[in-house]
């Protein structure tokens, strides 16, 4: 069955260790896709997800613009990092794993999603939406993003470990417009 998106529910956020010493967070503002969510068999389901790279917001213009340079996302020249299913397992009750290619500057690397689901409501419009948590950990010089700076104590500026966490909601499409979509 297929799934929309519902951004101004949703979010996909990300920590990094600045310094060594603490953590930056930020977002990425604007961002789309599609799930099919097969609720009998979730292992039949995908995920599909285009995430704006000049949309990060780490509440810092200046390191935002820097974050959006070539020196990290290269966000002019690979305006999208996308996120595309290869499999899904469940891995317990309202538990699973989703398996998939993450592209970020026109690199493709295989992470895994750790992926709890949330549950589905009948909202007061009468369309129906699921919920589900996701996160992962991956190394940012996989992808390419390897600058940084090395400080006079020990250390690196910018720490290669990048947590991701997302927060999904997504509404189901009437079987009408999701035949017709097909």
């Amino acid at each position: 069955m297929a799934w929309v998106i519902d951004a101004s529910h949703s979010q996909v956020t990300f920590t990094v260790r600045h310094m060594m010493i603490s953590n930056v967070r930020g977002r990425f503002e604007n961002f789309s896709g599609s799930v099919d969510f097969n609720e009998q068999d979730p292992a039949q389901s995908s995920v599909d997800v285009q995430i704006e790279a000049a949309s990060i917001n780490t509440r810092d213009e200046k390191r935002d613009g820097h974050l959006k340079s070539p020196d990290f996302l290269e966000a002019e020249k690979h305006p999208y990092l996308t996120f595309k299913s290869k499999r899904v397992e469940k891995t317990g009750e309202g538990s699973g794993r989703i398996t998939g290619d993450l592209t970020i500057r026109g690199v493709s690397k295989e992470v895994a999603l750790e992926v709890e689901y949330n549950g589905q409501a009948k909202s007061p419009w009468g369309t129906t939406s699921a919920g589900f948590t996701a996160s992962t950990k991956i190394n940012r010089k996989d992808w390419g993003l390897n600058w940084n700076v090395a400080l006079e104590t020990g250390g690196l500026l910018v720490g290669e470990e990048v947590k991701i966490d997302i927060e999904l909601e997504v509404v189901k499409q009437p079987e009408a417009q999701a035949v017709a979509a097909a």
